[in-house]
């Protein structure tokens, strides 16, 4: 089947993407303005989260009540979020109801109410999610370990601070959003069962009118990741680490991405066999890959009692190190086995093609087609992923552990 991919730059500036599914009766849009909290102002940290809360708040001529029932009249699926450098909105609903869902959108995007009277509503959820926190030590882990690996403004989060969310106005939610959603910058993915020439003119007569480009956001300045240790009386240490890896979109992207899933892709994996199977160190550990922008990581996370935590950060470090040693080509031909049956079921799913499309276009200036990510994936070798593994070797650990005693990091 030929994957039927358009694209198309609006005078304004705003990006419009879109694949027709023909094997689908829905359709999902996905929008993106550039107004993460990579942009908050340093003593409003948790804005960019506020926003995303209070769009859907009342837009156009409804308020918060008629909006939500519009939405649900039309069956839509919708979501609202906000990352580094991006907030994101999505909705998903019959092919047939996009018409009517992307005029709804246009409110919420171009006329969001922001009212006064729900930000004090919006500010204790956020709250609430802050306090969370207290209750997931592993995510309190990793994201001091995002703070100390990755340069400021690059290493916030989505939570912010007590002191930012508790600081924020109404006047500066509307500035924010003011100074942030424009037209020149944002993205807006479809994917469904639509006809291209239709939805280009429905999104040409919606935002067409839509003018402004948004302010520039702070750069990341000289920065030099440091370890640190958590200081905290509980039963089990938290272990993150982080090692310098290949930005998305580089050559050594796809290399990258099969050294971790020959770490960890399941359970047959070389840290979870390793730390967990062979000498029961620890309940769960697990690498991934972040990134941002211009560089990327390799994280790694172990959660293990406090009499195993010293050997659990051991053989963790021993087994990245190991990686370069050798990889059989069973281990690469499981991970290509993974990667392909992600990328199969991403082609079903109209929102995991739409986010896909915005992410693509947001770090490459263009789409990936479908077969150009196959190829990528056929082209692993044992002998690519260790020459990705020559070029980012494991070293330069940060290590971030949260517990009731320190660890030491092997050298």
């Amino acid at each position: 089947m030929t994957q039927q991919l358009y694209q198309h730059v609006f005078p304004n500036g705003l990006t419009l993407l879109f694949e027709r599914m023909d094997h689908v009766r829905s359709a999902t849009l996905y929008f993106m303005a550039p107004a993460g909290f990579t942009y908050e102002p340093d003593d409003r940290l948790g804005l960019a989260g506020i926003l995303a809360e209070m769009l859907t708040r009342g837009a156009g001529d409804r308020d918060s009540k008629a909006l939500s029932l519009a939405l649900d009249n039309l069956g839509v699926d919708r979501g609202e979020s906000c990352g580094a450098f991006n907030v994101t909105l999505s909705a998903g609903t019959l092919a047939r109801n996009l018409p009517a869902a992307l005029a709804l959108y246009a409110d919420i995007i171009r006329r969001p109410w922001l009212p006064d009277d729900e930000l004090e509503a919006a500010q204790e959820l956020s709250l609430q999610d802050l306090q969370g926190l207290d209750d997931s030590p592993s995510e309190i882990c990793l994201l001091e370990l995002k703070n100390r690996f990755f340069p400021p403004p690059y290493n916030r989060n989505q939570y912010g601070t007590r002191a930012g969310i508790e600081a924020i106005t109404p006047k500066g939610v509307r500035d924010f959003y003011a100074a942030r959603f424009r037209p020149n910058g944002s993205i807006l993915s479809v994917a469904g069962n639509c006809d291209w020439e239709e939805l280009k003119a429905l999104i040409g007569a919606a935002f067409g009118d839509w003018t402004g480009t948004p302010d520039a956001g702070a750069t990341p300045g000289p920065h030099a990741p440091t370890s640190h240790h958590i200081q905290k009386d509980t039963q089990q240490i938290q272990i993150a680490l982080a090692f310098p890896s290949a930005p998305f979109g580089t050559p050594d992207f796809y290399p990258a991405r099969g050294a971790i899933s020959v770490l960890s892709g399941g359970m047959s994996a070389r840290l979870f066999t390793e730390v967990r199977e062979k000498r029961g160190l620890c309940y769960s550990v697990s690498a991934s890959y972040d990134t941002v922008k211009d560089r990327a990581a390799v994280v790694c996370y172990a959660g293990t009692g406090a009499d195993r935590a010293q050997q659990t950060l051991d053989v963790m470090i021993g087994e990245l190190k190991r990686l370069k040693d050798g990889i059989e080509l069973e281990e690469v031909d499981r991970v290509r086995a993974g990667l392909k049956t992600s990328l199969i079921m991403q082609q079903e799913s109209t929102s995991s093609r739409a986010s896909s499309m915005a992410t693509d276009w947001f770090y490459l200036k263009r789409v990936r087609r479908i077969d150009e990510v196959q190829t990528a994936i056929d082209a692993l070798t044992p002998a690519s992923i260790l020459g990705y593994l020559e070029r980012f070797p494991a070293k330069d650990f940060t290590v971030v552990t949260l517990g009731p005693t320190p660890l030491v990091t092997p050298a």
